[in-house]
């Protein structure tokens, strides 16, 4: 059997928890990593005790000098959980009693429980962590744009189906897949006015009863305000799974970019060349040049995804008040984090480093008659129905298939014989930067518009709050 000294139960227990009790309950070797939260929400509530004068001043000062030293030997290494102590919580109050003293130290959890602790510390740690993806989106859009700046004007093929459907600017593709990740820093910012709550006061379930100032403490951890219902406080962590929907968000749009260049780098498409530095070979074919960054990459995001799906399946069901269920939380957005924060700067160093084939790009970019559109929308300018022009064109896309021919190569009696709309002017049209300058709607894929997007991204992503 386990003892259970320096637990922060066992009263009513004849003996301490069975060895397989005891290791299935430990978390420390998780949670220890909130050790630095749990000391600032304990300095916090102290303070509160000290106005409530559960503990007078002179305590307050004595164990906040406690809690700094405590700080102190957990940076130097002198201070480390140990083997027994069963989660970060029962390990620095055993620190702190050890600096402070029993009778000093026993006092600092009157009118606090681990529940609400654990709830506190999550949200600080998603708080910090949120504002760390931030930073690393940012330097990662900065290459997306810095790509898109370089290579402005270079046309492509733009593709639906996988198949070749308009022509556009690789800039314009480039920078598609920027916003999505500007609405992933949205909804971070957006995620931070509820963690910015705090639940500490909540104790185990109805809250305390030693009136303490949960304002006080509140505001001493840089939360907001109190949370509104300490049952839902203590029971809750759908903030937790909405963090991890959004690495979740950001991992997938990161893969769907991963899966675009894997194919780019093959010599069929030939359209991208990856550096070296962001590269690796093979252990047997001395010409393999893998992409492993984009591939580590779209393979992660299925184990962020995989802890998302996990963490919901655990939430699901749970009745009200707190369940030893909730430790499950822990591990599964600190892997997602960890790992989002592995792949997100090699990502960025990937993309800033790419090296794209103009000339294979801008030949294929009219392949697989992709201006048939345009075409279309010249005979459309004639006065005839779309319906109709949409058949007139799959007419003369089926004519120059069987004859080996490219749009703008018809004679005018082929024109003629096809459609009396097919006049030899319409090979003005089927010209490439023409079709492309043509696209120029709000968001469509012009000069002017993809510069204007590219403004307007720099903007956005200049003003979010660090």
């Amino acid at each position: 059997m386990t003892e259970a000294n320096d637990a922060l139960w066992g009263g009513r227990f004849a003996t301490g928890p069975a060895d397989a009790m005891a290791a299935l309950s430990k978390s420390t070797h998780f949670d220890w990593r909130l050790a630095k939260y749990d000391l600032q929400g304990s300095a916090a509530h102290l303070k509160a005790l000290a106005k409530a004068q559960v503990i007078s001043e002179e305590e307050r000062d004595v164990l906040l000098k406690a809690i700094d030293e405590l700080a102190k030997r957990i940076d130097n290494g002198m201070f480390r959980f140990k083997p027994e102590d069963e989660d970060v919580h029962s390990a620095l109050e055993r620190g702190l009693i050890e600096i402070a003293g029993s009778e000093a130290g026993g006092k600092i959890r009157a009118g606090r429980s681990r529940n609400d602790q654990i709830a506190t510390l999550i949200r600080m740690f998603a708080l910090d962590a949120s504002r760390a993806v931030e930073e690393q989106l940012l330097a990662y859009l900065d290459a997306l744009c810095g790509k898109a700046e370089e290579y402005m004007g270079l046309a492509m093929a733009g593709r639906t189906h996988f198949q070749h459907a308009q022509p556009i600017l690789l800039s314009h593709h480039l920078l598609a897949h920027a916003w999505p990740q500007v609405r992933n820093l949205q909804r971070l910012e957006d995620l931070r006015k509820r963690l910015k709550k705090s639940p500490y006061g909540s104790a185990a379930l109805a809250g305390n009863t030693y009136g303490l100032d949960a304002q006080l403490v509140a505001e001493e951890l840089g939360f907001s305000e109190p949370t509104e219902n300490s049952i839902d406080a203590t029971a809750s962590r759908d903030l937790v799974a909405e963090f991890n929907f959004v690495l979740s968000m950001v991992s997938i749009d990161l893969s769907r970019l991963a899966e675009e260049i894997i194919i780019w780098a093959t010599a069929e498409f030939d359209y991208v060349k990856l550096s070296d530095q962001y590269s690796t070979g093979s252990s047997i074919m001395p010409q393999k040049k893998h992409p492993d960054v984009v591939e580590l990459a779209r393979g992660k995001s299925g184990r962020i995804v995989g802890n998302l799906a996990g963490l919901l399946t655990t939430l699901k069901g749970l009745p009200l008040g707190y369940n030893r269920d909730l430790q499950e939380d822990k591990e599964a957005i600190f892997d997602s984090f960890d790992t989002l924060m592995l792949v997100l700067p090699a990502f960025t160093g990937m993309v800033a480093t790419l090296e794209f084939n103009r000339s294979r790009l801008q030949d294929l970019s009219v392949a697989g008659f992709s201006l048939a559109t345009d075409v279309a929308d010249f005979v459309v300018r004639q006065g005839v129905p779309f319906k109709e022009a949409h058949e007139i064109v799959g007419k003369l896309v089926a004519f120059c298939e069987e004859n080996g021919l490219e749009l703008d190569e018809l004679t005018r009696e082929q024109y003629e014989s096809i459609s009396r709309h097919l006049k030899p002017e319409l090979r003005e049209v089927v010209n490439l930067s023409a079709a492309i300058e043509s696209r120029n709607s709000a968001g469509g894929t012009s000069s002017k518009q993809v510069i204007e997007q590219m403004v307007k991204l720099r903007k956005l992503t200049g003003k979010v709050k660090r």
